[in-house]
């Protein structure tokens, strides 16, 4: 079954930077699109940055400029590097592909931005 595990969340003043790092199962990162998703208190969970196979990447308005997508094969690991961030990217972030049905959820990492 596969696994999705998430880390590097945290507190980090408004302006700051985090690098968020998603641990996969063998095979997903090179088998399958990858995307970053989040989830605000009371918000439904939306997909803000996606990587295809090709290396295509697409962010989200609210994030563009500002959030960076990649993957490192050989340690299976995808990263979510944030700059800029503010607090309205506060949310738990996780990782799943953004095509068909998705894997099951990791627990997520938390990121807290404060003013």
């Amino acid at each position: 079954q596969v696994q999705l595990v998430e880390s590097g969340g945290g507190l980090v003043q408004a302006g700051g930077s985090l690098t968020l790092s998603c641990a996969a199962s063998e095979g997903v990162l090179t088998g399958y699109a990858m995307g970053w998703y989040r989830q605000a208190p009371g918000k439904q969970r939306e997909l803000v940055a996606r990587r295809s196979l090709f290396g295509v990447t697409n962010y989200a308005e609210s994030v563009k400029g500002r959030f960076t997508i990649s993957k490192d094969n050989a340690k299976s690991l995808l990263y979510l590097q944030m700059n800029g961030l503010k607090p309205e990217d506060t949310a738990v972030y996780y990782c799943n592909t953004p095509t068909g049905a998705p894997f099951p959820w990791g627990p997520g990492t938390q990121v807290t931005v404060s003013s």
